[in-house]
C-alpha cells in the first residue's frame, strides 16, 4: 500500500523479516494501519532518493517491528511528545511537510490496545528517525483477525460529536473515537455542531474546545444542554488553569481536559473510569 509513496521519491526499502515464525495474536487489519502509518511517515520525511530500513525480530516474549529512515528526525524538544494528541511541529525545527504525522497518535492507541508499546528515537534535527514498535509474542498460536483489537477499551455504539476549529485536531481526536468503536460527528464552530444535534444525532458525550469562532465552548455548552440534556459534555481545551476549571465546571462540563491528551486518559475519560 505504501509502495507508490517510496516509488514516487526513488527511496530504497530494505526489509529484514529474521529468521520467520514470528506470531502475533492480533487484529491484522489494525496493525496493517499501524505499520501503513510509520511507514508513510518515513517516506514523506525522507529525502527523494533516502533509505528506510525495516526489521523484524525476537527479543524474549516480544517481537519487535523497528523502522529506521535516513530523513530529517525530530527535534529534540518535540521527541517526548510525537505521540500526543493535537500536537505539531514546527516545519523549521522538526518536519518539513506539516509537522509530525497526526497517525502517530493512532498508531500508540492500536500499539497499546494490542498490549504493546511504540516508541520514537532521533538524534536530532536532519538526522532520521527510529520508530520501534514491540507486540507480545504468541506461543503456538496462529495469527487472528478479530476485527477489533484484543481490548477492554472499545467504547462500541457511544455517540460523540467533536468539537473544534483546528480541523487536523478535530479529524485526528474522530479517527481516533472510530477506531474505539464510537460513532462520531465532526463540526468545526458551534452553529454547525448545533445543527448536526438538531437534525437528529444525539450525542452521549461532547468534546468541545472552549476557544471557538462565532460562540465559545461555554455559550455552545450552554444550547447543547437544551438540545442534547443526556450528553456529558467534556473540555478539551488549552486553558488549564484552576479558574478555567472552575469556569467549565459552572458552564456544565463534567470534565476538563488540557491539550494534548493521551489517547488513553481519553478513552478512560469516555468510558467513566477518570
Amino acid at each position: 500500500a505504501t509502495s507508490p509513496l517510496f516509488e514516487k521519491k526513488r527511496q530504497i526499502v530494505e526489509v529484514d523479516g529474521g529468521d520467520g515464525g514470528l506470531i502475533l495474536q492480533c487484529d491484522v487489519v489494525r496493525l496493517g494501519q499501524v505499520f501503513g502509518n510509520l511507514l508513510t511517515n518515513a517516506s514523506k520525511y525522507s529525502n527523494d532518493g533516502g533509505r528506510v530500513r525495516v526489521s523484524v525480530a525476537r527479543d524474549e516474549n516480544s517481537v519487535v517491528v523497528r523502522i529506521l529512515d535516513d530523513g530529517i528526525g525530530i527535534a529534540p524538544d518535540l521527541l517526548p511528545r510525537v505521540f500526543d494528541l493535537f500536537v505539531q511541529g514546527s516545519q523549521t525545527i522538526a518536519r518539513s511537510e506539516g509537522g509530525l504525522g497526526l497517525g502517530l497518535a493512532i498508531v500508540r492507541s492500536l500499539v497499546m490496545a494490542h498490549g504493546g508499546t511504540v516508541e520514537a528515537r532521533s538524534d536530532g534535527v536532519g538526522r532520521g528517525s527510529e520508530f520501534v514498535v514491540r507486540l507480545p509474542a504468541s506461543e503456538g498460536a496462529s495469527a487472528v483477525e478479530t476485527g477489533a483489537p484484543p481490548s477492554a477499551g472499545t467504547l462500541t455504539s457511544m455517540r460523540v460529536l467533536v468539537v473544534d476549529d483546528n480541523r487536523d485536531g478535530a479529524e485526528l481526536v474522530a479517527d481516533l473515537l472510530a477506531q474505539m468503536g464510537c460513532d462520531v460527528r465532526v463540526a468545526f464552530d458551534g452553529p454547525s455542531a448545533l445543527e448536526i444535534v438538531a437534525r437528529g444525532f444525539a450525542p452521549n458525550v461532547g468534546l468541545l474546545d472552549i476557544g471557538l469562532p462565532v460562540m465559545d465552548g461555554y455559550e455552545l455548552a450552554t444550547r447543547l444542554r437544551a438540545l442534547a440534556p443526556q450528553a456529558r459534555l467534556i473540555a478539551v481545551t488549552g486553558y488549564g488553569q484552576a479558574a478555567d476549571q472552575q469556569r467549565s465546571a459552572d458552564a456544565g462540563f463534567q470534565h476538563h481536559l488540557v491539550k494534548p491528551v493521551p489517547p488513553d486518559v481519553l478513552a478512560a475519560v469516555l468510558r467513566g473510569n477518570s
